[in-house]
């Protein structure tokens, strides 16, 4: 029996399905670490498609039909994407607390506007940014993919417009096409290396340093004549020589590789090799059996909605679910029912409803960013129809040996293109108009009409081929949240869900109080057993919205303001005494404190506080990723050091982060070389022995992750780390060593090395970090009482 021709390309959906499990491995476990440049893989198939579609109407009818084309691009990615997005926000507002719920409707937004890659390359950059990986961050891709795809088509044509339509129908046209393709590589690859030098996280999002990658597929699809005549050994070769390029860019790219340029190149060039090897030969391309198997092509068929999901059920399960060995397979299974529901009920039917559709398009393979993948067709030859063979027996006219029959459906033979998997029932093609006449009435092909050209029956013929799966994919949902529940209670026994209004923390009794430090462990405490949220003041929502804001410091800590001694000086100015804080954003923290410990001596003390969030006051320049503190840093302490040679100190308290670093040679600095580097940056900034070093607080629990309106408070419960103890250890070292002073922060944010989210109805920090401006404030007199204990105050 004779095989059937087809145009699917088995080897890309192939190359798809290993480039999105690359992805969700590398988001779900962390491995293989360079899973993330399957998003690489994607652009480059995409170019390749979208580009293959746009030359096939090139060459058939001189232009592009950008309604139609548009149209197919809205079909095909809008109802799945929207319906991510519009289950993620409801989610979100039901899970996170109310500054994240916020900031993941905006997310939405930028992606329905297709901008999030540009909002993503600018959230970024912001130091203070206390927000987690944002549940639609993958949609960064999307939307360079959707800019290429609206640009594209407009470039294309605007090159091609000097042409004749015969010439463009032609080589010409393609030659033009990839011309532009190749400038457009060539541009992007120099924007990528330049942005990657200076600012990598803007270049990991950025379109400029992206687009060239989809450009490279362009190249291919206007090469597909040339690469068809490649003898089929040697694109057998390339094809694995590619397969094993993306497996090999997987193991060997790294979180902190420079990307994309030059890593990226890898793995784009791989799937390039994939490409181009597939063009000639059996589409089918039985021998790369790593891609071409009937589960990777499954799951290449799938990956559009696996995509969409992947992020989203990952951020969510960090939220609900505790860690442990059942986290991963729940995220799986929750991953998988989502995935095969939304591609049954959604993907599918409205991608081939007659929705948009004004003309009649022969099913053809999608070009959009994950599902199934075709080789970009040369221009059409023309040649007789086959012959009709008449009806024998129960066989129709048109049957051929070997030919699955489709009532209305065309003969093939070998030199016909077939229709991509499961396609709408199919009418034959009417002969071509004489040059000159008016063009036909519009007419169905493949269902894809709009209301007002459909015929009666094409959306009663959509329905009733798509309503079985439709009901598929709502038992499969319905079977997959049983399956899930059953899993949950399994692993972790039934959920605990928070009751709103609820408190168990009972304040302190004032008579058992006798000063601030045991009322403040006893609230510490009482958060550690606490089984609900109490009402505070002000509330998480409000504290982690608010973020560094409402620190009335903030302006003398920030690279890009000089420092006003005027306004970072609290208290009377014309007080006989004067401490100075300095440091990080550590200090800054504590600028609270050291404010209302100045305005409440009566007069005795007045505070500066001044410093540089990123910038630690040590005498060893340490690495930032912050290029604005990386700059700004040296200069800012001698700023410091001179300020206070023109008003001397009588104390220095100093803070500064309690985690290990680099200096910006290249040096390892462990926790005793930091503290040694800090008192020879102050040590000689105030009278002898008059020098404190005060400890940042112990990270506490991820906010963005623990605190949800249906988790409880235990859910934010940190232990102290082993960094934040080594650091305490060698500061009070060398506080003793000096004959200064060590001040730790264990007594007053954590009760028995365990930290809590909040002490009474104040919440302790912001982020993992920093201390809210109002927690700050509660320990003005908890650090006098240490201060006057060590004759300081």
């Amino acid at each position: 029996m004779p095989r059937v021709p087809t145009r699917v390309r088995l080897d890309l959906q192939g190359l798809r399905a290993l480039a999105v499990l690359g992805v969700v491995a590398s988001h779900t476990t962390g491995w293989p670490t360079g899973g993330f440049a399957g998003v690489d893989v994607f652009f480059v198939i995409s170019g390749f498609l979208v580009t293959g579609i746009l030359l096939r109407d090139l060459s058939t009818t001189g232009t592009v039909d950008l309604r139609e084309f548009f149209a197919r691009r809205v079909r095909r990615l809008l109802p799945a994407a929207l319906l991510v997005l519009s289950a993620v926000v409801a989610v979100g507002f039901t899970v996170f607390h109310q500054a994240r719920a916020e900031q993941t409707l905006i997310d939405a937004l930028s992606a329905v506007g297709l901008a999030s890659n540009w909002r993503f390359g600018l959230e970024g950059r912001d130091y203070f940014s206390s927000t987690e990986v944002s549940p639609l961050q993958h949609f960064w891709s999307l939307s360079i993919e959707e800019q290429f795809s609206l640009a594209w088509p407009l470039l294309l044509l605007a090159a091609v417009a000097l042409l004749p339509v015969p010439m463009r129908r032609g080589a010409a046209g393609r030659a033009t096409a990839g011309l532009l393709a190749v400038a457009l590589v060539a541009g992007s690859a120099v924007a990528a290396v330049q942005l990657t030098a200076d600012d990598p996280t803007g270049a990991y999002f950025s379109t400029l340093a992206r687009v060239g990658e989809l450009g490279v597929g362009a190249v291919l699809a206007a090469a597909a004549p040339i690469l068809g005549r490649m003898p089929v050994l040697l694109g057998g070769l390339c094809g694995w020589a590619g397969l094993a390029g993306v497996v090999a860019s997987f193991a060997l790219i790294e979180p902190t590789s420079p990307f994309p340029a030059p890593w990226a190149a890898l793995p784009v060039a791989s799937a390039a090799l994939v490409i181009a090897g597939g063009v000639a030969g059996d589409p089918r391309h039985s021998h790369l059996f790593p891609l071409t198997n009937p589960l990777s092509v499954a799951v290449g068929t799938l990956s559009y909605s696996l995509y969409l999901w992947h992020l989203p059920v990952i951020v969510f399960a960090e939220v609900l679910l505790p860690s442990g060995p059942a986290w991963t397979p729940i995220v799986l299974l929750v991953t998988a029912v989502l995935t095969i529901a939304t591609y049954l009920g959604v993907e599918q039917p409205l991608h081939r409803s007659p929705w948009l559709s004004r003309r009649p398009t022969p099913a053809e393979p999608d070009a959009d960013p994950l599902p199934t993948a075709a080789v970009a067709a040369p221009p059409p030859v023309a040649a007789a129809p086959p012959p009709r063979l008449a009806a024998t027996g129960s066989r129709p006219a048109g049957w051929v040996p070997g030919q699955r029959y489709y009532p209305g459906a065309r003969p093939r033979n070998a030199e016909a293109l077939v229709t991509a998997p499961d396609p709408l029932p199919t009418v034959a093609l009417p002969p071509e108009p004489p040059a000159g006449s008016p063009p036909p009435p519009e007419r169905a092909l493949d269902g894809h009409l709009d209301a007002s050209n459909a015929r009666p029956g094409a959306w009663t013929a959509w329905r009733e081929r798509f309503a079985a799966r439709m009901g598929l994919a709502a038992a499969v949902l319905t079977i997959g949240a049983g399956a899930t529940a059953l899993a949950v209670f399994v692993a972790y026994g039934a959920p605990v869900l928070q009751l709103p209004g609820t408190t168990s923390v009972a304040a302190p009794d004032p008579a058992e109080v006798v000063d601030a430090l045991p009322t403040l462990q006893a609230q510490l405490a009482a958060a550690v057993s606490a089984d609900s949220w109490p009402e505070l003041h002000p509330g998480l929502d409000e504290a982690i919205r608010a973020s560094s804001s409402d620190n009335r410091a903030h302006d003398c800590f920030t690279p890009d303001t000089a420092p006003d001694p005027v306004r970072c000086t609290f208290g009377d100015p014309a007080a006989s005494r004067h401490v100075y804080l300095v440091g990080d954003s550590s200090a800054m923290s504590y600028a609270p404190t050291l404010a209302a410990l100045a305005e409440q001596s009566g007069g005795a003390w007045r505070a500066t506080t001044i410093g540089m969030y990123g910038c630690r006051f040590t005498d060893v320049s340490i690495e930032s990723s912050d290029p604005a503190v990386a700059a700004a840093c040296d200069s800012r302490k001698e700023q410091v050091r001179a300020m206070i040679a023109a008003e001397p100190a009588d104390l220095v308290i100093v803070s500064n982060a309690f985690t290990l670093g680099r200096s910006v040679a290249g040096e390892s600095l462990d926790a005793a070389r930091l503290a040694a580097a800090t008192f020879a940056e102050v040590g000689g900034w105030a009278p002898a022995g008059r020098t404190v070093f005060l400890s940042p607080p112990p990270h506490g629990a991820d906010l963005d992750r623990c605190y949800s309106p249906v988790t409880g408070p235990s859910a934010c419960l940190a232990a102290v780390d082993d960094v934040w103890t080594q650091m305490e250890t060698a500061t009070e070292a060398e506080a003793a060593a000096t004959g200064n002073t060590a001040i730790s922060a264990l007594p007053f944010t954590c009760w028995e090395s365990v930290c809590p989210a909040f002490a009474g109805d104040t919440p302790v920090r912001y982020d993992e970090t920093h201390l809210t401006p109002a927690f700050a404030e509660r320990l003005a007199p908890i650090l006098q009482q240490e201060l006057q204990s060590r004759g300081l105050y």
